[in-house]
C-alpha cells in the first residue's frame, strides 16, 4: 500500500506591481505614432481608485488599429523608429495618476465603431483587466456596437473618450465607485 500524496496548501495570492518599470520599459513605448507626425493626436487620462485618488503606479497598454481602419500586423511593435504605426502602446501612470500615449484615432474595421483596447495593471490587484476607450461623436455607431448595445447608458459613458478644443482624446479610469468603468470579462 503506498502512502497518500502529502497535501500542500495553496501560497497565497500575489497582486501586480508595483515596481512596473523593471524589464517594461522600452524607449518610446508610449509612441505608438511619432509625437507631431500627420494625425498624430495623445490619448490621456488618470486612473483612480474607488475613492477617485489617483493611483500612482498603474501600468497601460493600448492596441488599435491606424486612422484608415487596418490593423498593423508587423512584427516589432516594442521597436520605435520614429516613423511606423505600431498600433501597440504602453504607458506608466506618474504620481498624479497621469497617462499619455502618442497615437492616431483608429477608423472602423469592417464597419464596426472604432476604439482602442485597453489592458490596465495596478497594484492590488491579482491579475490585469480590460476595458475599451471608444471615440466620440459617433453615436450610431457606438449604439450599434455588440458590447454597447448590451450596457445600460451610465455604463456606456464610462468607455467613451471625451474630445478637447484641439482634437485629442481624454479618458478617465475608475477601477471602483460610482463611475466604475466597464470592464471586460474574458
Amino acid at each position: 500500500m503506498t502512502a497518500a500524496p502529502e497535501r500542500h496548501e495553496p501560497s497565497p495570492a500575489q497582486t501586480i506591481g508595483p515596481f512596473f518599470a523593471f524589464g517594461l520599459q522600452y524607449p518610446g513605448m508610449n509612441e505608438v505614432a511619432h509625437p507631431h507626425s500627420p494625425g498624430a493626436i495623445t490619448l490621456s487620462g488618470t486612473v483612480r481608485d474607488g475613492n477617485g485618488a489617483p493611483i500612482p503606479d498603474a501600468l497601460i497598454e493600448i492596441f488599435g488599429a491606424d486612422a484608415d481602419g487596418s490593423v498593423p500586423t508587423s512584427r516589432g511593435s516594442l521597436k520605435r523608429d520614429g516613423k511606423t504605426f505600431t498600433g501597440f502602446g504602453r504607458a506608466m501612470t506618474d504620481d498624479e495618476g497621469h497617462y499619455l500615449f502618442w497615437t492616431r484615432e483608429p477608423g472602423a474595421i469592417d464597419g464596426r465603431a472604432p476604439f482602442f483596447a485597453v489592458t490596465l495593471f495596478a497594484r492590488g490587484l491579482p491579475g490585469h483587466v480590460r476595458t475599451r476607450i471608444y471615440l466620440p461623436g459617433d453615436s450610431e455607431s457606438v449604439a450599434d456596437d455588440a458590447l454597447m448595445s448590451r450596457l445600460a447608458e451610465r455604463q456606456r459613458e464610462t468607455l467613451v473618450a471625451m474630445r478637447s478644443d484641439d482634437g485629442h482624446l481624454r479618458h478617465d479610469i475608475h477601477m471602483q465607485g460610482e463611475r466604475e468603468t466597464v470592464f471586460l470579462d474574458f
